[in-house]
């Protein structure tokens, strides 16, 4: 009678220590989860302002034809390369190439530089860049608190038997980031 008490006993410490790293293993995931919908929200912004930045852009400097079929084609690709951190993170710092050369053009043109449309989407781009860098920092630390708990030992039963898998990292090569200067008159800010 004893060691039956003693096997229930053991039992349901096993049963409620599986429930609780289940539990965090769902709270971690859903964090994890939120940080990747954040990118996405910011990412999303930053493609959205593209297309006017590049069509100010063109009143001034119509001859960067190449350059515009370039942002035109890795934006494309940016937005179609979903939800896998490293294909999306790839697009993206292919994208931030021909981005960075356009605000680039702009130092060429003072009338550019000066207009005001073209400033205004220069600094909001320049703040979706920043929330961008704020949302992949939760993010990945999120993936790493994840991915720490679904290694270790025992979680890692449990997170095998429920399906729970690391996620990677969401990484943009920093030479590739744009960090545009918003220059008002012909002082940058």
């Amino acid at each position: 009678m004893d060691f039956l008490l003693i096997l229930l006993i053991v039992a349901g410490a096993a049963a409620l220590g599986a429930a609780a790293a289940y539990n965090i293993l769902v709270r971690r995931r859903q964090l994890t989860d939120n940080g990747w919908a954040d990118i996405d929200v910011q990412l999303k912004r930053r493609a959205d302002l593209i297309p006017p930045l590049v069509t100010t852009v063109k009143g001034y400097a119509a001859h960067e034809r190449q350059l515009f079929e370039d942002i035109t084609e890795r934006r494309s690709a940016a937005i179609a390369a979903g939800d896998d951190p490293a294909a999306r993170g790839a697009a993206e710092s292919a994208l931030s190439r021909p981005v960075s050369r356009l605000i680039a053009v702009a130092e060429d043109y003072p009338d550019l530089k000066a207009n005001e449309n073209f400033l205004d989407l220069q600094r909001q781009l320049a703040e979706t860049e920043d929330k961008i860098e704020m949302a992949r920092r939760f993010y990945n630390g999120a993936v790493r608190e994840l991915n720490t708990f679904v290694a270790s030992f025992p979680v890692n039963l449990v997170a095998g038997a429920f399906g729970f898998s690391e996620r990677g990292y969401f990484e943009i090569e920093k030479s590739d980031r744009i960090a545009p200067e918003v220059a008002v008159g012909d002082k940058a800010q």
